[in-house]
């Protein structure tokens, strides 16, 4: 089995996750670029972990980083 029997045998798996990281990191930019205040960091260091970080780095913001509306 080669890595691209592999890939087209679990694309329906792949395809979904893809989907979820893609939704979860332009949900965080946006709100990164939308908002002033963070709970800890700044802009340039929240985007950074949110583009850098797949998957992880937008759940990061959205637990730690992002800011309770008032």
């Amino acid at each position: 089995m080669n890595n691209f029997d592999f890939f087209k045998e679990n694309l329906p798996i792949f395809i979904p996750l893809v989907l979820l990281e893609l939704i979860l990191v332009i949900a965080a930019v946006r709100h990164v670029l939308k908002h002033p205040h963070y709970r800890f960091g700044n802009r340039a260091v929240w985007l950074l972990i949110v583009i850098l970080i797949q998957i992880i780095g937008p759940v990061i913001y959205f637990v730690f980083g992002k800011e309770e509306d008032q």
